[in-house]
């Protein structure tokens, strides 16, 4: 069994910081992504936490992402932002158009934010939680390098392509919180088993033939197994148009890989809307998502998309974040 070492999310936000700034990431870049690292370690989303962290540092010194970057914010209409990231980091990039958007959104009733030249912005929800924080109904998406290959075909168009939906619940958090790729399995995980030595379940990755495999490496060089078939398929291309085209961001099929050093910045893009829910149904939103949400909870057995994270949440702020011995090792290495 592996080695695990507690850690709070202070101390995890801390190392991850120290990290970044060692591998030449500016103060401003490594706060934002330290932050969002110790948040996704809250989430129980060990795959794009702190494991990650080695990737971003090694992209750091390869050039595929500039740690010195800084985002530039425009607004060119009332109701739409866009964040140029600059090939740096997704996040302060994200966060620096969250500044702009939340105004624009509490004027209007709904605003948006493009973001384009950007990077792996790693768990999506937990850009649109901060939005349903704020108070808003929130939708994310972002683009990835190809690994989806269209029905019928087997060569890879579109990214594992994630989309987020996040509900304000009226007391500063989310009634409801929706955050899923178009993939059966985030692509991170199958790249975890793949440094694990284990193969995947059948269902998550297909060979370069479009053949089932259970060998991560086998399906790394192959494609990703689409959600739902060719429905997986439909939701990729419709969060491609929405986080690349809409955005100005490079296409998956353009875009470098989100691991190794091959090729340069990915240049891919992320895309929100932010929604005043409350105007925009009369009043009536708290209550139907309310009614929603608690007809679910009612059945035995039955689970709520978010729910999960938000118990994780709790138990890390309580008990902190037990974190692989062999990750933390490669981290305090750098």
């Amino acid at each position: 069994m592996a080695q695990t070492e507690t850690l709070t999310l202070g101390e995890i936000e801390t190392l991850a910081f120290h990290a970044l700034t060692r591998a030449g990431a500016n103060a401003e870049a490594a706060t934002a992504l330290a932050r969002a690292t110790a948040e996704t370690e809250a989430d129980g989303v060990a795959s794009h936490g702190l494991a990650y962290i080695p990737i971003y540092c090694e992209h750091l010194r390869c050039g595929k992402v500039d740690g010195n970057a800084r985002p530039v914010i425009t607004q060119p209409k009332p109701g739409l932002v866009l964040a140029d990231a600059a090939t740096g980091f997704a996040h302060g990039a994200i966060a620096a158009g969250f500044a702009a958007l939340i105004p624009a959104a509490r004027d209007q009733g709904i605003a948006a934010l493009a973001v384009r030249n950007s990077y792996n912005c790693g768990v999506l929800g937990i850009h649109t939680l901060t939005l349903a924080r704020a108070g808003f109904l929130a939708l994310g998406f972002t683009n990835a390098p190809a690994s989806i290959a269209p029905s019928g075909g087997m060569r890879p168009v579109v990214g594992t392509n994630p989309i987020s939906l996040a509900a304000p619940d009226g007391a500063g958090g989310a009634a409801l919180l929706i955050d899923q790729s178009a993939s059966t399995i985030a692509k991170s995980e199958i790249m975890k088993h793949a440094r694990e030595g284990r193969p995947i379940p059948e269902g998550w990755g297909l060979d370069a033939d479009g053949n089932p495999t259970t060998d991560p490496e086998v399906a790394l060089k192959g494609s990703m197994a689409p959600s739902g078939g060719y429905k997986g398929v439909g939701l990729a291309l419709l969060v491609e148009t929405m986080a690349a085209a809409m955005a100005g961001a490079s296409l998956g099929m353009d875009a470098s890989p989100f691991s190794g050093t091959a090729g340069g910045p990915p240049r891919t893009g992320q895309f929100f809307i932010a929604i005043d829910a409350a105007t925009s149904s009369g009043g009536a939103f708290a209550a139907r998502i309310t009614r929603l949400t608690d007809e679910i909870r009612a059945q035995e057995g039955a689970r709520l998309p978010g729910d999960g994270r938000a118990a994780a949440r709790a138990r890390a702020a309580r008990d902190g974040v037990a974190v692989s011995q062999a990750t933390l090792e490669k981290i305090r290495a750098i």
